[in-house]
């Protein structure tokens, strides 16, 4: 068989045949999850399948041409030389590349629902649509197709009979909508199925996270404002909704219908705006707020808003009565795929931003990404910042993929973002899992941060945004590592030009070696008097190291613009 390259060619290919305009993309359905169509053989997944991708303006993807064009040679070869177990082997690796994929029409293989792990990959996936023919329509469809590998029998019709008594029960077992397709005619057939995926309500994107401080859900989806209430505990006695005036204003009416369908008394605190307010005057408001109305150990903190409402309203959950349930609503971008997830809660010091908090993991993650449509192209750029960070770290191909799609990052097309946030959600959590309390590997997620923080304390907090100083930090890292570590230059250079393509700041405040020195000493990130940093050994692969405070003063000095004083 050809090698991988060649499919990941012709997967390139099948890329850049995407619609001519994407932000057009699911102008028909109300929200980006893909649809797939599974069924049996015969019972026209791949003709329906184009022709509704064409309809919803969706790019369409037949999971067997896709293996083929990995393989270089047709299905039936690859039964032949691999057996079907091979063949299903492959068509799970591609079902996982694909099944969560936003703004496509997924055709599967007839035999895809059989293993177990593809129902998993099915079930986690978007709208499964169950396209159901009769066995009469099958066998007139499939009598004189020989491509079929499983169909070459002595009794082709007894082998389909089987195979759908096999089947169908799986199929019902997963599809969100079924359909039968008879003798409709393809453009009726594409019609009818549109309106019903108007009216489907696909699966929620859900990322677990499991801590041993608790485990809990991150719920992604566009419109998800309005099911606020699903995650609420049953026991709860009443809900405090924490907020600022502007976020209010936009999605307070429609927060409030979706949490008072508890049935829970709901109290709305508003908080002053701004990062200069993420401290104890602020905490001690919503303290007073919450004894006023009698909240007890069984109330529901609600952060809505970005990180600022959201670190504050996690440390007061974790303060308050010794500890009550909170749930996050982050607004930003920048706070669904950083602050959100992953139990850090803090207000700042004036000598040091989060520098006083504890690490208390909220009950549930709710990210709405259609609230990101209100946010200013500064903010999204800030969010960005966070979302490359995750390549950097963790995944060379996740940084390819932010290089490919910074554009559409930009411009918030549905499937690009809502792909960027479920992939920095699951990374994030992968890592979170595995050192809750940044013990260890869990400090990899800081790269770009001990100079982001030292930018946000020296020029004033709310000068720049936290992730625009972060997008500096993850310049100023790259080239630290280059100096320390061999970092390529090229991989330098990559960062910079995918920081500055998001629309972040890729040059520093003019601070003096020595106040660069000093507010980085005062950062949470310093360990035994030693200057702890985030570097890269390449792009992919994050490391944490002990830089002395004379290499640092090198590196500054050699690349940094330092004026006399400040």
């Amino acid at each position: 068989m050809k090698k991988h390259s060649r499919g990941r060619r012709l997967a390139g290919r099948m890329r850049r045949s995407k619609n001519t305009n994407p932000a057009l993309s699911d102008n028909k359905l109300p929200y980006t999850q893909p649809i797939i169509l599974v069924g049996m053989m015969g019972a026209g997944k791949t003709t329906v399948g184009r022709a509704l991708a064409k309809a919803l303006q969706r790019d369409f993807i037949d999971l067997d041409h896709a293996i083929e064009a990995q393989c270089g040679v047709p299905v039936a070869t690859i039964f032949d030389i691999e057996g079907e177990e091979g063949f299903r082997r492959r068509e799970t690796k591609m079902l996982k590349r694909y099944a969560n994929q936003p703004g496509i029409v997924l055709a599967t293989g007839g035999g895809a629902v059989v293993r177990p792990e593809n129902r998993h990959y099915l079930s986690q996936g978007g709208v499964v649509v169950y396209l159901r023919a009769t066995l009469s329509h099958l066998y007139q469809r499939l009598a004189r197709d020989r491509s079929r590998p499983l169909l070459q029998t002595e009794n082709p019709k007894q082998r389909l009979q089987d195979l759908l008594n096999q089947r169908e029960p799986l199929y019902n077992e997963l599809a969100t909508v079924v359909f039968d397709t008879g003798n409709k005619s393809i453009p009726q057939t594409v019609r009818q199925l549109t309106h019903l995926l108007r009216e489907a309500r696909p699966k929620m994107i859900t990322v677990d996270v499991s801590t041993p401080g608790g485990n809990y859900p991150i719920c992604i989806n566009p419109g998800r404002l309005n099911f606020l209430s699903e995650n609420i505990p049953v026991d709860a006695s009443s809900i405090a909704l924490l907020t600022n005036h502007e976020i209010d204003t936009l999605y307070g009416e429609q927060v409030r219908a979706a949490l008072k369908a508890s049935g829970k008394p709901l109290t709305v605190i508003h908080l002053p705006e701004g990062e200069n307010h993420k401290n104890w005057q602020t905490l001690q408001k919503i303290f007073d707020e919450l004894l006023a109305k009698q909240f007890d150990r069984r109330s529901v903190l609600v952060a809505l808003g970005g990180g600022v409402i959201g670190d504050i309203t996690g440390f007061a959950a974790a303060t308050f009565m010794r500890g009550v349930r909170f749930i996050q609503v982050p607004t930003t971008l920048l706070a669904q795929v950083d602050s959100s997830v992953g139990g850090k809660t803090a207000i700042n010091h004036p000598l040091g931003k989060n520098m006083i908090g504890a690490f208390y993991q909220p009950i549930a993650v709710e990210i709405d990404t259609n609230v990101l449509t209100t946010l200013p192209k500064r903010e999204i750029s800030a969010g960005l910042a966070e979302v490359i960070k995750y390549g950097l770290i963790i995944d060379a191909d996740f940084f390819d993929w932010c290089e490919e799609n910074a554009q559409r990052l930009l411009a918030l097309e549905p499937q690009a973002i809502q792909y960027a946030i479920q992939r920095s959600c699951e990374l994030k959590a992968k890592v979170v899992g595995l050192d809750e309390r940044e013990g260890g590997v869990r400090a990899i997620l800081n790269l770009g941060h001990t100079f982001g923080h030292a930018i946000e304390t020296g020029v004033g907090y709310g000068q720049w945004l936290h992730g625009e100083a972060v997008g500096c930090g993850l310049v100023l890292a790259a080239g630290l590592s280059a100096q320390l570590l061999g970092l390529p230059p090229e991989s330098v250079e990559r960062t910079r030009a995918l920081v500055e393509a998001i629309g972040c700041p890729t040059e520093p405040p003019q601070f003096a070696i020595e106040r660069w020195v000093q507010l980085m000493r005062s950062d949470k990130k310093a360990q035994d008097g030693e200057m702890r940093f985030v570097l890269l050994s390449r792009i992919g692969e994050a490391v944490v190291q002990s830089v002395s405070v004379t290499a640092l003063s090198q590196f500054l000095q050699e690349e940094v613009a330092i004026t006399s004083s400040n």
